[in-house]
């Protein structure tokens, strides 16, 4: 027992203490513990290093810095991997169905590895999109004492002075196809978009989560700021080690700290900086773990009155690396704080305020990306929900303001991604088209892919003022344009999505959150009476024990 009355070693105990225990003991003697070492709590590192992709491949070495600061304060490291699947590599592809899938995957290995082995508390290191979202699940599951860091944003590139992301490289694709730039500038800007490691530069759903994070309390104020290349990020780890062990002493869980209120501060979050519509799935997600309400109609309220304060990609000018360079995450932090849009008395795992965490905050002289609430970039948030007779359950939408505010065009219906992109490729996606791809909800698809690459290629090919995009998939945070994501009830279980037909008028309602197909009620029931359900494309494997088991996107896409 310690000074707060809390066995700090209660869990592990099982794993490590008494008579019965020696052939665990003798096990983990093989591996260089010692009794010393064993008798002491033990600290999980959920590592979701993976040498697949850039996001988090400083994470072994980040890990060693948590490790040293975990012994230091008085405990025993013991790192273990989950794993992690690329959005921006596996967009438009098959593989692409595995990202979603990978969330549930992330949480239930962190909630695994924590049951299996006892493990006292955990420090959560994630990066791409999943991996954060993931962590934060297995956490709320568990709810022993935890930290969750993030790994850091890759730097821009550059071509021709101007800073590039890979969401550069997607609209990229769409101007080559349209004949706007030729091979050599495709691969000038290929090759130089992404220097580095460190997850996509800007505003994406990495950098979004690490974000919400932060406002939800789970991870240290200002350490998601650096990039994942800069040496403060070493800093940042060895201090994740030493406050879990502050955290375990005190007895302090995730549950403990993500309340309603800190969820409300994630939202505003989300919204405030012009963040990705993923952001509603995953906290929605987390919300679910930690049995705090939350629907999705509450995104939509928040966003109504909390302004943009961040001018961020893909709807601003900057990138991730320019926030922690105007002054950080707590700069935005302290800005929502002082304008009344977050609550700054939310507790946070350095066992102060949020507020207080901000109070000291150092804003560089003259920054331009980090407004104030009195005279923001944009009056509202970008986080709009829509419904209608396209979409009973709701939908989701983000506004940068660039957008037209409602868009009324003729459908061109896709029953899966790639088709829809051929189409575009071929250039047969014309202004006033609003592009429909159904089939690919969290069951239908399986996994609910992101549609950043026919996106990228509308908006590159100089449309996305001009034509529209709707799905029961997702959208990602790289994307920009009006794009309505998250349809539900989605067409797989009889959605009315799965009713459109190509030329039909739809309507995008942003002011009224409406989206509507302008057909007779008389007329849906009968297209209704003749849809048939369709066989699930997967019905084995991982896909297939997913497709079975996911609920709708307006609840979080959760599996339990």
């Amino acid at each position: 027992m310690n000074g707060h009355g809390y066995d700090a070693k209660a869990r592990s105990a099982a794993i490590t203490n008494g008579r019965d225990r020696a052939p665990a003991r003798s096990m983990l003697k093989a591996i260089g513990f010692g009794d010393d070492d064993l008798r002491k709590p033990i600290v999980g590192i959920a590592n979701t290093w993976i040498g697949t992709m850039p996001c988090g491949y400083n994470l072994r070495e980040v890990a060693q810095h948590v490790a040293q600061g975990i012994r230091d304060a008085g405990g025993t490291p013991m790192e273990f991997n989950t794993i992690a699947i690329s959005d921006g590599i596996t967009m438009g592809t098959e593989g692409m169905k595995a990202s979603l899938v990978s969330r549930e995957v992330i949480a239930d290995s962190i909630e695994l590895t924590g049951r299996g082995y006892a493990l006292d508390a955990i420090v959560a290191l994630f990066a791409c999109d999943k991996t954060g979202p993931g962590a934060a699940m297995g956490l709320m599951r568990l709810d022993v004492p935890a930290v969750m860091l993030y790994g850091g944003s890759i730097k821009p590139g550059r071509v021709d002075g101007k800073d590039l992301t890979v969401g550069d490289v997607f609209e990229a694709v769409g101007a080559h196809a349209a004949g706007k730039i030729d091979d050599a500038m495709l691969k000038r800007i290929e090759d130089h978009a992404c220097p580095g490691v460190g997850a996509c530069g800007g505003q994406f759903t990495a950098n979004t989560m690490a974000t919400c994070f932060e406002f939800l309390g789970l991870s240290p104020v200002g350490s998601a700021s650096p990039p994942a290349d800069d040496p403060r990020k070493a800093k940042e780890g060895y201090r994740a080690g030493t406050l879990v062990m502050d955290l375990l002493r005190r007895g302090v869980t995730p549950r403990a700290l993500a309340t309603r209120a800190a969820f409300e501060n994630a939202i505003a979050a989300a919204a405030g900086t012009g963040g990705s519509t993923n952001s509603v799935l995953h906290l929605l997600a987390i919300a679910h773990e930690a049995d705090v309400p939350l629907t999705i109609d509450d995104f939509d309220a928040i966003s109504r009155r909390t302004p943009i304060i961040a001018d961020l990609r893909p709807g601003g000018r900057y990138v991730a690396t320019d926030v922690d360079a105007a002054g950080g995450i707590q700069l935005i932090a302290r800005r929502m704080i002082e304008g009344g849009l977050a609550d700054g008395g939310i507790a946070t795992v350095t066992g102060r305020t949020l507020a207080e965490e901000t109070a000291d905050v150092r804003e560089t002289p003259g920054q331009q990306v980090i407004a104030t609430a009195e005279k923001p970039f944009k009056a509202h948030g970008g986080l709009v929900i829509l419904r209608g007779n396209i979409a009973p359950d709701g939908a989701v939408v983000k506004i940068a303001g660039h957008e037209p505010e409602s868009l009324r065009g003729r459908a061109r219906v896709f029953d899966r991604e790639e088709d829809a992109m051929h189409a575009v490729d071929r250039r047969e996606i014309v202004a006033g088209d609003i592009v429909v791809i159904r089939y690919e909800g969290p069951k239908g698809g399986p996994g609910m892919r992101e549609m950043l690459g026919v996106t990228g290629a509308i908006v590159g090919q100089g449309l996305g003022g001009d034509v529209a995009l709707i799905t029961d998939g997702r959208f990602s945070g790289a994307t920009r344009g009006l794009m309505v994501g998250h349809i539900a009830p989605e067409a797989f279980v009889g959605g009315p999505i799965a009713l459109i037909r190509d030329g039909d008028t739809i309507v995008i309602d942003i002011e009224n959150r409406k989206l509507n197909v302008l057909v007779s009620d008389d007329e849906l029931a009968t297209r209704r009476a003749a849809w048939q359900a369709r066989p699930p494309h997967y019905t084995r494997g991982v896909f297939g024990k997913y497709a079975n088991e996911v609920g709708s996107a307006a609840l979080g896409a959760v599996t339990s």
